[in-house]
């Protein structure tokens, strides 16, 4: 063979073969000893590769955990009040809720039927149940005590929270649902570390508090002139004028506040956060009722439009 086939049969294009016949040399090719395109000692130089690199990275991630791990306490956060994302200005919560179809919903609107408001009797069941039995709740509920003004839980103990004693906002009675006169749950949300500043002076009451409430708080300090009212108290009212004039009068059950021997959560185990039972006697029927109920403490403010330091929610019976 001259110089000039041996040139040419360098640019010979490959001989045709069928797709098949391509793809069984590409999964085993005879003459050159490759699966899959590669040779054994290939495969083995890559799968080494990457079996040595995914073991660096794990055990790069699991010190990394681990030096993270050795930061966080597990019975409060790192970052408290002011240097939390939380802040100082706790909110209120409330209890029913909608049902997670309409979750961004704060409307509690039922028929006087059984089949109607039954969701709304069983979703506070739901929500009282560790009211009812703290045995199942962390520790047993063994930290938990009864607890009284000026008298606040020693280290390691809880106050009990009594919600037998509401009536007619109890279990037995469906909370009154069936009457059109339900009863909605207040529940201060917690703030690890916070304390509240009460109103001790009824002197330095504030403007904006409603009158009710300012008379209420005048009354229980002419009651016991040296007793110091240790309570976040709470209002609900209408929010415009055709609220207020449909809502009808309101009892708050057990007292008008959360009793200050309930602060501060210190995340100890078998805290409940206490709750206030809101009686609607009797609101106005076939009529959306706004309102707003309110957290008063010295130190919690309020901005209705995010919400801080109160809750709206909407009530219709028809």
């Amino acid at each position: 063979m001259d110089d000039t086939k041996l040139k040419e049969q360098y640019y010979t294009p490959p001989p045709k073969v069928s797709n098949w016949e391509s793809f069984k040399t590409f999964l085993w090719n005879s003459e050159t000893n490759q699966f899959l395109g590669r040779t054994a000692g290939s495969w083995a130089k890559i799968i080494l590769f990457y079996v040595v690199f995914y073991l660096v990275l794990a055990a790069f991630f699991s010190v990394l955990m681990f030096l993270f791990f050795q930061t966080i306490d597990y019975n409060k956060p790192k970052w408290q009040l002011d240097r939390s994302l939380i802040g100082t200005n706790p909110g209120l919560g409330f209890r029913p809720t909608p049902p997670d179809t309409h979750i961004d919903s704060t409307l509690i609107w039922y028929k006087r039927q059984a089949s109607n408001y039954a969701l709304w009797v069983q979703k506070l069941d739901d929500f009282l149940q560790d009211y009812r039995e703290p045995s199942f709740l962390p520790g047993g509920g063994q930290n938990i005590i009864q607890c009284s003004d000026g008298n606040k839980p020693p280290p390691g103990k809880v106050c009990a929270v009594n919600i037998h004693q509401l009536n007619p906002c109890i279990k037995e009675t469906g909370y009154n649902y069936d009457k059109g006169s339900p009863c909605i749950f207040l529940k201060l949300n917690k703030i690890y570390g916070w304390e509240p500043a009460y109103y001790n002076d009824t002197k330095n009451l504030p403007a904006k508090m409603p009158a009710d409430l300012k008379n209420f708080i005048i009354q229980e300090k002419n009651r016991e002139p040296y007793k110091k009212l240790e309570t976040v108290w709470v209002s609900c009212e209408g929010e415009n004028p055709a609220d207020i004039e449909n809502i009808g009068p309101i009892s708050y059950l057990p007292s008008r506040g959360f009793p200050g021997y309930y602060f501060p959560y210190i995340n100890t185990e078998g805290y409940l956060s206490p709750v206030i039972a809101v009686w609607f006697e009797s609101p106005a029927r076939g009529v959306l009722i706004n309102i707003e109920c309110k957290a008063w403490a010295q130190n919690i403010h309020h901005d209705r439009h995010e919400r801080r330091g109160s809750v709206h929610f909407e009530l219709m019976i028809d």
